[in-house]
């Protein structure tokens, strides 16, 4: 009897935690929808005095300084000559929305693109919403060139991005390096849908950023302490490697006549229904390492897949990759062995963008 009592009033606990759970997310999603919207209305409001009065640029700046200063006074924080500046632009970029039009949360790789903000008329009313917090929009404005910025704002909104991971991935020129592995029908549509993953070429990137990792690139390190450095950020890894990535294992041991072998990293990608090896490499990529790969693969795709699922993808990642031992080991038409190389610090988005024109 005691032990139904127990059970009855944990489930209690449970039903009412989670309702108050979801009331807490109610309200922080309602106060955040109602300060962006108030910014996009601020912001409306200096663009419009702006246009009656035909004011210069120093003329414009001076009234910011003084409607930063009044606002101060009676609201306190948060309405600084910057913030003024970022609810105008923030009004500026928004407005141009279609009417009706947001992302799909619920959908991450629906094939439409849909802008972020939503705007509906209800008796002459304009309302927008917006999925992101005031600080993400702070820093997508930075953004000056407008594809890049859409393809950052979805990819925020479908994977959950803190503000952090937003600034550390725009850093990492995830954009460019995303880029620089489609053709230009790829890249336009980036923008306009985010990182759909389909294919196994759609979940790679040109090169994976590790900084993270703290490893330096004159320090000696070995594959194990490559792997375990990976292992213990685990998580910025995954945010590295992108959507749809489970962890399944490091050092996954298959044994056949007598011999075992270990696979470095084994994840699974829920979206293209299908394991991910990876096999980690320190020096020079060699054709004994595509031979290893092609190996792990067979195993997986013989003996542990399903047959709902599809063919194993194997990963090379590499210090230096040797080009000329790819294209030759590898048939031309490779759909599941790639080799990828890997830096231990951030790129410089301005090569990056010249490779990417």
């Amino acid at each position: 009897m005691k032990s139904k009592l127990i059970t009855h009033n944990t489930l209690l606990f449970e039903n009412v935690r989670l309702l108050i759970q979801q009331a807490q997310q109610h309200v922080v999603r309602n106060i955040n929808t109602t300060m962006l919207i108030t910014y996009f209305q601020i912001g409306k409001m200096i663009v419009e005095d702006e246009q009656r009065g035909k004011q210069r640029a120093a003329y414009a700046t001076e009234t910011l300084k003084k409607l930063s200063t009044a606002l101060h006074k009676e609201f306190g924080k948060g309405y600084s000559v910057d913030n003024l500046q970022f609810m105008r632009k923030f009004y500026l970029v928004y407005s141009k929305y279609e009417p009706g039009a947001h992302i799909s949360s619920i959908n991450p790789n629906k094939p439409i693109y849909e802008p972020v903000a939503r705007k509906s008329s209800k008796k002459g009313v304009h309302q927008y919403q917006f999925h992101l917090s005031w600080s993400h929009y702070v820093q997508l404005l930075k953004i000056q060139d407008e594809d890049e910025r859409r393809f950052y704002e979805i990819e925020a909104v479908q994977s959950n991005w803190s503000k952090r991971e937003l600034i550390r991935q725009f850093n990492s020129g995830l954009y460019e390096r995303v880029a620089l592995s489609r053709d230009k029908k790829g890249v336009k549509e980036l923008a306009k849908k985010g990182q759909i993953i389909e294919n196994p070429t759609d979940a790679l990137k040109s090169h994976y950023v590790l900084e993270f990792l703290g490893l330096e690139e004159d320090n000696r390190y070995s594959e194990s302490h490559l792997e375990t450095a990976i292992i213990n950020k685990l998580e910025h890894f995954m945010l590295e490697l992108g959507k749809g990535f489970c962890f399944v294992g490091r050092q996954k041991r298959f044994t056949f006549e007598g011999d075992s072998f270990y696979v470095d990293l084994v994840f699974y990608n829920r979206l293209l229904k299908c394991f991910v090896l990876f096999d980690l490499k320190i020096g020079k990529l060699t054709h004994q390492d595509i031979g290893q790969m092609q190996m792990y693969v067979n195993y997986y795709d013989r003996v542990m897949k399903e047959k709902s699922e599809n063919k194993t993808i194997g990963i090379i990642l590499c210090r230096e990759e040797n080009k000329a031992v790819v294209e030759f080991t590898l048939p031309e038409d490779k759909k599941q062995i790639f080799t990828k190389e890997y830096k231990l610090y951030l790129p410089s988005k301005e090569e990056l963008k010249k490779q990417l024109k």
